[in-house]
Protein backbone atom coordinates (compact mmCIF):
# COMPACT_ATOMS: atom_id res chain seq x y z
CA UNK A 1 0.00 0.00 0.00
CA UNK A 2 1.32 3.47 -0.85
CA UNK A 3 1.87 6.18 1.73
CA UNK A 4 -0.70 8.93 1.37
CA UNK A 5 1.45 11.95 2.22
CA UNK A 6 0.10 15.43 1.54
CA UNK A 7 3.28 16.76 -0.05
CA UNK A 8 1.65 20.04 -1.03
CA UNK A 9 0.95 20.82 2.62
CA UNK A 10 4.46 19.76 3.58
CA UNK A 11 5.98 22.08 1.00
CA UNK A 12 3.74 24.92 2.14
CA UNK A 13 4.79 24.42 5.74
CA UNK A 14 8.44 24.47 4.76
CA UNK A 15 8.03 27.62 2.69
CA UNK A 16 6.49 29.45 5.63
CA UNK A 17 9.18 28.29 8.02
CA UNK A 18 6.85 26.11 10.06
CA UNK A 19 7.17 22.51 11.09
CA UNK A 20 6.57 20.48 7.98
CA UNK A 21 5.22 17.38 9.61
CA UNK A 22 1.72 16.54 8.45
CA UNK A 23 -0.57 16.39 11.46
CA UNK A 24 -1.73 12.84 10.91
CA UNK A 25 -0.35 10.82 7.98
CA UNK A 26 -2.69 8.37 6.37
CA UNK A 27 -5.48 10.84 5.71
CA UNK A 28 -6.16 12.16 9.20
CA UNK A 29 -7.40 15.62 9.93
CA UNK A 30 -5.95 18.13 12.35
CA UNK A 31 -2.97 18.03 14.66
CA UNK A 32 -4.71 18.78 17.94
CA UNK A 33 -4.99 15.88 20.36
CA UNK A 34 -8.43 14.43 20.87
CA UNK A 35 -10.46 14.94 24.03
CA UNK A 36 -9.05 11.72 25.43
CA UNK A 37 -5.47 12.86 24.87
CA UNK A 38 -3.53 15.08 27.29
CA UNK A 39 -4.46 18.75 27.29
CA UNK A 40 -1.18 19.60 25.59
CA UNK A 41 0.78 18.52 22.53
CA UNK A 42 3.70 16.27 23.57
CA UNK A 43 5.68 17.19 20.44
CA UNK A 44 5.24 20.90 21.20
CA UNK A 45 6.30 20.31 24.80
CA UNK A 46 9.39 18.48 23.56
CA UNK A 47 10.38 21.42 21.39
CA UNK A 48 9.66 23.83 24.26
CA UNK A 49 11.90 21.77 26.53
CA UNK A 50 14.65 21.64 23.92
CA UNK A 51 14.63 25.41 23.51
CA UNK A 52 14.66 25.92 27.29
CA UNK A 53 17.57 23.51 27.64
CA UNK A 54 19.56 25.38 25.00
CA UNK A 55 18.92 28.59 26.97
CA UNK A 56 19.93 26.83 30.22
CA UNK A 57 16.48 27.37 31.71
CA UNK A 58 16.70 24.00 33.38
CA UNK A 59 13.54 24.05 35.57
CA UNK A 60 11.42 24.97 32.53
CA UNK A 61 13.13 22.31 30.42
CA UNK A 62 12.65 19.59 33.00
CA UNK A 63 8.97 20.44 33.42
CA UNK A 64 8.39 20.26 29.67
CA UNK A 65 10.18 16.93 29.31
CA UNK A 66 8.28 15.49 32.25
CA UNK A 67 5.03 16.33 30.46
CA UNK A 68 6.26 14.51 27.39
CA UNK A 69 7.28 11.50 29.47
CA UNK A 70 3.82 11.38 31.05
CA UNK A 71 2.61 10.34 27.60
CA UNK A 72 5.74 8.68 26.21
CA UNK A 73 7.59 7.28 29.21
CA UNK A 74 9.87 5.13 27.08
CA UNK A 75 10.98 7.78 24.59
CA UNK A 76 14.76 7.57 24.59
CA UNK A 77 15.53 11.11 23.38
CA UNK A 78 13.18 12.70 25.89
CA UNK A 79 14.73 10.74 28.74
CA UNK A 80 18.21 11.81 27.63
CA UNK A 81 17.21 15.46 27.48
CA UNK A 82 15.38 15.25 30.82
CA UNK A 83 18.62 13.88 32.24
CA UNK A 84 20.54 16.87 30.87
CA UNK A 85 18.00 19.21 32.48
CA UNK A 86 18.31 17.39 35.81
CA UNK A 87 22.10 17.59 35.56
CA UNK A 88 21.82 21.31 34.90
CA UNK A 89 19.89 21.58 38.16
CA UNK A 90 22.65 19.71 39.97
CA UNK A 91 20.53 16.59 40.45
CA UNK A 92 23.00 13.93 39.34
CA UNK A 93 21.02 11.01 40.76
CA UNK A 94 17.95 12.21 38.92
CA UNK A 95 20.01 12.60 35.74
CA UNK A 96 21.33 9.05 36.15
CA UNK A 97 17.79 7.73 36.35
CA UNK A 98 16.80 9.40 33.09
CA UNK A 99 19.94 8.26 31.26
CA UNK A 100 19.39 4.69 32.40
CA UNK A 101 15.81 4.82 31.12
CA UNK A 102 17.03 6.23 27.81
CA UNK A 103 19.43 3.31 27.37
CA UNK A 104 16.78 0.81 28.36
CA UNK A 105 14.73 2.13 25.45
CA UNK A 106 17.65 2.43 23.01
CA UNK A 107 20.96 0.70 23.77
CA UNK A 108 22.54 2.44 20.77
CA UNK A 109 21.83 5.98 21.97
CA UNK A 110 25.39 7.28 22.09
CA UNK A 111 24.65 10.50 23.96
CA UNK A 112 22.94 8.63 26.77
CA UNK A 113 25.91 6.28 27.20
CA UNK A 114 28.28 9.23 27.22
CA UNK A 115 26.32 11.24 29.77
CA UNK A 116 25.55 8.23 31.96
CA UNK A 117 29.23 7.32 32.06
CA UNK A 118 30.26 10.86 33.02
CA UNK A 119 27.49 10.97 35.64
CA UNK A 120 28.75 7.71 37.16
CA UNK A 121 32.20 9.30 37.37
CA UNK A 122 30.80 12.33 39.19
CA UNK A 123 28.88 10.07 41.56
CA UNK A 124 32.04 8.11 42.35
CA UNK A 125 30.97 4.86 40.69
CA UNK A 126 34.03 4.21 38.54
CA UNK A 127 33.18 0.57 37.81
CA UNK A 128 29.89 1.52 36.14
CA UNK A 129 31.59 4.37 34.28
CA UNK A 130 34.18 1.89 32.98
CA UNK A 131 31.33 -0.37 31.83
CA UNK A 132 29.84 2.47 29.79
CA UNK A 133 33.24 3.20 28.25
CA UNK A 134 33.62 -0.46 27.35
CA UNK A 135 30.17 -0.42 25.72
CA UNK A 136 31.10 2.67 23.69
CA UNK A 137 34.37 1.09 22.58
CA UNK A 138 32.47 -2.02 21.50
CA UNK A 139 30.16 0.20 19.45
CA UNK A 140 33.20 1.94 18.00
CA UNK A 141 34.80 -1.36 16.98
CA UNK A 142 31.59 -2.57 15.39
CA UNK A 143 31.09 0.72 13.57
CA UNK A 144 34.74 1.15 12.49
CA UNK A 145 34.84 4.41 10.54
CA UNK A 146 32.09 3.63 8.09
CA UNK A 147 28.81 4.05 9.95
CA UNK A 148 26.91 7.31 10.33
CA UNK A 149 27.59 7.48 14.07
CA UNK A 150 31.36 7.04 13.81
CA UNK A 151 32.24 10.62 14.74
CA UNK A 152 29.67 10.76 17.55
CA UNK A 153 30.89 7.49 19.04
CA UNK A 154 34.51 8.61 18.80
CA UNK A 155 33.69 11.86 20.56
CA UNK A 156 31.82 10.00 23.30
CA UNK A 157 34.76 7.64 23.88
CA UNK A 158 37.13 10.59 24.12
CA UNK A 159 34.84 12.56 26.45
CA UNK A 160 34.31 9.66 28.85
CA UNK A 161 38.00 8.71 28.79
CA UNK A 162 38.90 12.28 29.74
CA UNK A 163 36.21 12.33 32.43
CA UNK A 164 37.63 9.17 33.99
CA UNK A 165 41.12 10.67 33.91
CA UNK A 166 39.99 13.88 35.60
CA UNK A 167 37.57 12.40 38.13
CA UNK A 168 35.87 13.65 40.22
CA UNK A 169 35.94 17.00 38.36
CA UNK A 170 34.53 15.46 35.19
CA UNK A 171 32.91 17.97 32.90
CA UNK A 172 29.28 17.26 32.05
CA UNK A 173 28.18 18.78 28.76
CA UNK A 174 25.22 18.21 26.50
CA UNK A 175 25.74 16.55 23.10
CA UNK A 176 25.53 19.41 20.55
CA UNK A 177 23.98 17.16 17.89
CA UNK A 178 20.90 16.77 20.04
CA UNK A 179 20.69 20.19 21.61
CA UNK A 180 20.85 21.95 18.29
CA UNK A 181 18.70 19.62 16.23
CA UNK A 182 16.70 22.27 14.43
CA UNK A 183 13.11 22.05 13.28
CA UNK A 184 14.29 22.74 9.72
CA UNK A 185 16.72 19.81 9.89
CA UNK A 186 13.94 17.66 11.31
CA UNK A 187 11.65 18.70 8.46
CA UNK A 188 14.25 17.71 5.88
CA UNK A 189 14.93 14.38 7.54
CA UNK A 190 11.20 13.65 7.69
CA UNK A 191 10.56 14.54 4.05
CA UNK A 192 13.58 12.56 2.88
CA UNK A 193 12.43 9.58 4.93
CA UNK A 194 8.94 9.64 3.46
CA UNK A 195 10.49 9.64 -0.02
CA UNK A 196 12.67 6.68 0.96
CA UNK A 197 9.60 4.80 2.23
CA UNK A 198 7.86 5.40 -1.07
CA UNK A 199 10.92 3.89 -2.76
CA UNK A 200 10.88 0.86 -0.43
CA UNK A 201 14.17 1.85 1.25
CA UNK A 202 12.97 1.16 4.76
CA UNK A 203 16.29 0.88 6.64
CA UNK A 204 17.46 4.24 5.35
CA UNK A 205 14.04 5.72 6.12
CA UNK A 206 14.24 4.55 9.73
CA UNK A 207 17.62 6.24 10.13
CA UNK A 208 16.20 9.50 8.82
CA UNK A 209 13.05 9.25 10.92
CA UNK A 210 15.18 8.80 14.02
CA UNK A 211 16.93 12.06 13.11
CA UNK A 212 13.53 13.74 12.82
CA UNK A 213 12.59 12.22 16.16
CA UNK A 214 15.61 13.92 17.78
CA UNK A 215 14.24 17.25 16.58
CA UNK A 216 10.54 16.67 17.26
CA UNK A 217 10.40 14.08 20.05
CA UNK A 218 7.51 11.59 20.09
CA UNK A 219 5.63 13.22 17.22
CA UNK A 220 2.82 10.85 16.15
CA UNK A 221 3.57 11.25 12.44
CA UNK A 222 7.21 10.26 12.92
CA UNK A 223 6.22 7.34 15.14
CA UNK A 224 3.60 6.18 12.64
CA UNK A 225 6.10 6.05 9.80
CA UNK A 226 8.68 4.35 12.02
CA UNK A 227 6.00 1.73 12.63
CA UNK A 228 5.23 1.44 8.93
CA UNK A 229 8.88 1.02 7.92
CA UNK A 230 9.50 -1.47 10.74
CA UNK A 231 6.45 -3.47 9.70
CA UNK A 232 7.63 -3.64 6.09
CA UNK A 233 10.90 -5.09 7.39
CA UNK A 234 8.98 -7.75 9.31
CA UNK A 235 9.74 -6.20 12.71
CA UNK A 236 6.21 -6.53 13.96
CA UNK A 237 6.88 -6.02 17.66
CA UNK A 238 8.79 -2.79 16.99
CA UNK A 239 6.04 -1.63 14.62
CA UNK A 240 3.37 -2.26 17.23
CA UNK A 241 5.35 -0.32 19.84
CA UNK A 242 5.62 2.68 17.50
CA UNK A 243 1.90 2.60 16.64
CA UNK A 244 0.94 2.36 20.30
CA UNK A 245 3.25 5.27 21.14
CA UNK A 246 1.67 7.38 18.39
CA UNK A 247 -1.80 6.59 19.69
CA UNK A 248 -0.75 7.37 23.26
CA UNK A 249 0.12 10.88 22.10
CA UNK A 250 -2.94 11.33 19.87
CA UNK A 251 -5.55 8.59 20.46
CA UNK A 252 -7.56 9.47 17.33
CA UNK A 253 -4.56 9.63 15.00
CA UNK A 254 -6.02 8.13 11.84
CA UNK A 255 -2.76 7.07 10.22
CA UNK A 256 -1.59 5.14 13.30
CA UNK A 257 -5.06 3.64 13.73
CA UNK A 258 -5.19 2.45 10.13
CA UNK A 259 -1.68 1.05 10.03
CA UNK A 260 -2.02 -0.60 13.43
CA UNK A 261 -5.19 -2.26 12.15
CA UNK A 262 -3.35 -3.42 9.04
CA UNK A 263 -0.61 -4.88 11.21
CA UNK A 264 -3.20 -6.74 13.25
CA UNK A 265 -4.81 -8.11 10.08
CA UNK A 266 -1.41 -9.11 8.72
CA UNK A 267 -0.73 -11.05 11.94
CA UNK A 268 -4.14 -12.74 11.85
CA UNK A 269 -5.74 -10.69 14.64
CA UNK A 270 -8.97 -10.02 12.78
CA UNK A 271 -10.87 -8.98 15.91
CA UNK A 272 -8.20 -6.39 16.74
CA UNK A 273 -8.21 -5.09 13.18
CA UNK A 274 -11.99 -4.73 13.33
CA UNK A 275 -11.67 -2.68 16.52
CA UNK A 276 -9.29 -0.34 14.72
CA UNK A 277 -11.72 -0.16 11.78
CA UNK A 278 -14.60 0.73 14.09
CA UNK A 279 -12.46 3.46 15.63
CA UNK A 280 -11.64 4.84 12.18
CA UNK A 281 -15.28 4.79 11.14
CA UNK A 282 -16.23 6.80 14.23
CA UNK A 283 -13.67 9.47 13.39
CA UNK A 284 -14.40 9.42 9.62
CA UNK A 285 -18.01 10.53 9.77
CA UNK A 286 -18.30 10.72 5.99
CA UNK A 287 -15.86 7.91 5.24
CA UNK A 288 -12.14 8.01 4.53
CA UNK A 289 -9.64 6.19 2.36
CA UNK A 290 -7.88 4.75 5.40
CA UNK A 291 -11.01 2.95 6.53
CA UNK A 292 -11.58 1.57 3.02
CA UNK A 293 -7.99 0.32 2.88
CA UNK A 294 -8.24 -1.33 6.28
CA UNK A 295 -11.44 -3.10 5.20
CA UNK A 296 -9.49 -4.63 2.31
CA UNK A 297 -6.81 -5.86 4.70
CA UNK A 298 -9.44 -7.42 6.97
CA UNK A 299 -11.15 -9.12 4.03
CA UNK A 300 -7.82 -10.54 2.88
CA UNK A 301 -7.11 -11.80 6.40
CA UNK A 302 -10.52 -13.49 6.50
CA UNK A 303 -9.82 -15.13 3.14
CA UNK A 304 -6.51 -16.48 4.39
CA UNK A 305 -8.15 -17.83 7.54
CA UNK A 306 -10.99 -19.64 5.70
Amino acid sequence: MGIRVRLALLAAALSTGGTALVANPGGSGGSAPSSSAPAYDPAAEYRKGLEALQAQRYPEAKKAFERVLAVAAGDSNTNLLAGLAAAGLGDLKGARKYYERALKADKELVGARRELGVTYVKLGDRAKADAQLAALKAMQEKCASACAKAAEIGGAVQALTEALASAPQANLQAPPSLLFASAAAGDRAYLDSVALINEGKYEAAIEGLNSARAAFGPHPDVLTYLGFASRKLGRFEAAEAYYRAALAAVPDHRGATEYYGELMAERGDIAGAERMLAKLERSCEFGCAGADELRRWIQAARSRAS
